[in-house]
């Protein structure tokens, strides 16, 4: 049976590109089709798998600023044709609309949040943005309930998803989390100029993730020290809010962020999520969590055993959470086990059956 990949665009570090990571692991010699790949801006492991890219990736500065690529997208993936027996698409808009000879199976990070969640997904400043969408959404809703119509099988990565889904499209997904791709077997390697018992913040520096409101809570006044890795668009704007309390790193390595996990007191995470991985990937470490009561993190935390939830992603309830995980008396093994429950084998294995199924 031959299987091949579809994946929206390779130019980032994200939760989605680990679990297309995940997806190789389970179908190796799976061919992986995309609409951009950038080999320096994503994973490394890409390197070693047979990525193949659509006529959009000629466009250098489309490699490089993705976003740009948006209103190109459904056409491009209207137009790719994947001949396999059953084609896995690792979606959050584009990726399901894949033309396929065989069957099609849908992973589904979300349904586009630029379409159904743009009051989260969109700042207020992103004027000109909402005024395009507004007129585009007509057409986007057409194109992307046809697209999600074409498959045979959708599955959601979180309860919040499934959900989504099924207001969405009508569809009941079934849900099957990824894992937590980074653990604490492997190598390290110390950041520079940090001592252990600072707080981590993983995000893309995107305006829903909410990390300006992380920020606001790590004031001069305050003793804890924040530690955000990731970049995006709003990485210039954070940095002249960040004050002595707050270190930005932008990207780093995975051995680096190993080293982060390990060395944290916890991790703390204010965003929208569709499935929360970073406090997953901190408690494989046996780290605590402050997060959002929102989304994925109501799977993938559980309360007072390997974290607290605030209600809103204002400065003083982060603050307030934050204190209050610091205080507490926290059992890191058993934080740990909870992260197990999440494993790479369980995923690899019902991915692997889901497959086996449609056919």
């Amino acid at each position: 049976m031959k299987v091949a990949i579809s994946h929206d665009y390779l130019t980032q570090r994200g939760g989605a590109e680990r679990v297309v990571l995940s997806m190789l692991q389970a179908f190796p010699r799976a061919p992986l089709y995309t609409s951009l790949y950038d080999a320096e801006g994503t994973f490394p492991e890409f390197r070693g798998a047979d990525v193949r890219v659509t006529g959009l990736d000629r466009i250098t500065p489309l490699r490089q600023h993705h976003r740009l690529a948006l209103p190109l997208l459904p056409a491009t993936f209207s137009r790719l044709q994947v001949s396999a027996d059953v084609v896995l698409c690792s979606s959050s808009g584009w990726a399901h609309a894949t033309r396929v000879d065989g069957k099609k199976v849908v992973y589904c990070h979300t349904p586009a949040r630029w379409l159904y969640h743009d009051a989260h997904y969109l700042a207020e400043r992103q004027l000109a943005a909402k005024a395009g969408l507004a007129v585009l959404r007509p057409y986007l809703l057409r194109w992307d309930r046809r697209a999600a119509a074409t498959s045979d099988r959708y599955v959601a990565n979180s309860t919040v998803v499934r959900d989504r889904i099924r207001k969405a499209y009508g569809i009941d997904a079934e849900v099957v989390p990824p894992p937590p791709a980074l653990g604490p077997r492997g190598p390290t390697q110390a950041v520079d100029g940090l001592e252990p018992g600072f707080v981590l913040c993983v995000s893309r520096l995107l305006p829903y993730k909410n990390v300006d409101a992380v920020i606001g809570a790590f004031s001069p006044a305050e003793q804890e020290q924040l530690v955000i890795v990731g970049g995006g668009p709003e990485e210039d704007r954070l940095r002249g809010r960040a004050g002595a309390r707050v270190r930005l790193l932008g990207s780093v390595t995975d051995e680096q962020l190993r080293w982060l996990y390990g060395a944290c007191a916890g991790v703390v995470a204010a965003s929208y999520e569709d499935y929360g991985l970073t406090p997953l990937e901190g408690a494989a470490f046996g780290k605590p969590a402050a997060v959002l009561r929102w989304g994925g993190f109501e799977d993938t935390v559980a309360e007072h055993k390997t974290g607290i939830f605030f209600e809103r992603p204002e400065v003083n309830a982060i603050r307030d959470a934050v204190r209050e995980l610091r205080a507490r008396d926290w059992d890191s093994e058993e934080i740990a086990v909870h992260a197990e429950r999440f494993s790479q084998q369980a995923f690899v294995q019902r991915l692997r059956e889901i497959v086996a199924e449609v056919c």
